[in-house]
């Protein structure tokens, strides 16, 4: 099963704040780092700026991140999971995969066993949990989606072909905007009609890594076991280019706007990682991910931002040969806390000061109150005034 927290940091301000709920909430005001049900329903969703948001839902009510809250109910979910079952693989902060194979005579049914833990998580922790049960894990990622918000929906043994044939391409695990056009330029409407084409077909048209992930996902073909004491935390972000050809100074000043906003994310969250992970996406579909550990855990933009653009230096060479459609960074290994103790000298202490100075600044004047100027040549207009200024729906 696929069990994962409804919009996790906005559910947390909801349970801690009373007042909050059944109200349109965001959590982070420059850049909406999540967004509760209410707030969805008028289309803000996270990675959009706050003046979007407000333009949105005028009534929106912001609240500032609170990392060390999140932490701890993190710890608390995930005692919840480990108590249902003996092998947990945690996804983030909020979701995890567990395996209740064999636990019938024990703990009844698998339905039984999601609703239980449902209930559980919203008893023990008072946060909302949408489960997802299948014969594959793909599969129960993607019936905890259609769970959502705060449900079980459970794919019978010998059934899982009807539901996801009929399910539209964009709901696939892995399948962006970007991906989702360029289906639907080919005329793939539906799971089912992808699932009808060979895969060395979907290959030729989408390339080999997204070809041969979507024949597989589209049929249910799924050996990934449940891995226990693996719990993979990450935090990312990409941005999709387009077809037009860009510079090496235009690339650089995507790997920026990517590194700010995964760095601001770390620390909001109370998070420091040391894997720096690139993602390019060529013109034919094609992918390819680099990745560098830096020496300790780290949430300054600063060391963050030189493993970044070393990575992008090694595949400029492919990206000028075959072009660049999408950009992704991801930093892994994450846990909670600043990081380990730095060595001498503590450049990075006087680095992860001044990061913070900047996210308090973003916060309370909106993402482009402190830019770079590398990133002032991404945008085609200048950016509409911030909503927040007056103080209307923020609650300090």
């Amino acid at each position: 099963m696929h069990a994962d927290v409804d919009a996790f940091f906005a559910s947390v301000e909801q349970r801690d704040d009373p007042s909050l709920r059944g109200k349109p909430v965001v959590v982070g005001g420059g850049v909406v780092m999540a967004a509760s049900y209410e707030a969805r329903a008028f289309g803000i969703h996270g990675g959009m700026g706050g003046w979007q948001a407000r333009r949105l839902c005028p009534r929106v009510v912001v609240v500032f991140p609170r990392g060390s809250a999140y932490a701890e109910a993190s710890k608390a979910v995930f005692e919840v999971f480990h108590d249902t079952s003996p092998v947990v693989e945690g996804m983030g902060l909020e979701e995890a995969f567990l395996d209740v194979r064999g636990m019938g005579r024990m703990a009844g049914t698998p339905e039984e066993i999601a609703r239980r833990l449902r209930r559980m998580v919203r008893e023990r922790v008072g946060l909302p949990l949408s489960v997802g049960v299948a014969s594959t894990k793909v599969l129960a990622k993607i019936a905890s989606r259609s769970a959502k918000p705060d449900g079980v929906h459970v794919v019978p043994a010998g059934g899982e072909l009807e539901f996801l044939h009929p399910l539209p391409v964009e709901r696939l695990w892995g399948v962006g905007p970007a991906t989702t056009e360029k289906l639907h330029s080919l005329g793939f409407m539906t799971v089912g009609q992808l699932a009808a084409v060979a895969e060395d077909e979907l290959v030729s048209m989408l390339g080999r890594h997204t070809g041969r992930q979507l024949a597989a996902i589209a049929n249910n073909r799924d050996p990934r076991r449940v891995r226990a004491g693996r719990r993979r935390r990450s935090i990312g972000s990409q941005r999709a280019l387009g077809r037009k050809k860009r510079s090496p100074a235009e690339l650089d000043a995507v790997v920026l706007a990517l590194v700010d906003r995964v760095s601001g994310r770390m620390r909001a969250a109370g998070f420091a990682g040391r894997t720096v992970v690139l993602r390019v996406r060529y013109r034919d579909f094609t992918r390819i991910s680099r990745s560098r550990t830096v020496a300790r855990p780290t949430a300054a933009t600063a060391t963050i931002l030189e493993a970044a653009r070393s990575l992008l230096a090694a595949a400029l060479p492919d990206i000028e040969r075959q072009g660049v459609t999408l950009l992704g960074l991801t930093v892994y290994n994450l846990d909670f806390g600043p990081g380990d103790q730095l060595a001498l000298p503590v450049d990075d202490a006087e680095s992860t000061a001044l990061d913070a100075a900047i996210d308090d600044v973003r916060e309370l004047f909106g993402t482009r109150s402190v830019t770079r100027a590398a990133a002032l040549a991404l945008n085609d207009r200048p950016e509409a005034p911030n909503p927040f200024e007056e103080g209307v729906g923020r609650r300090e």
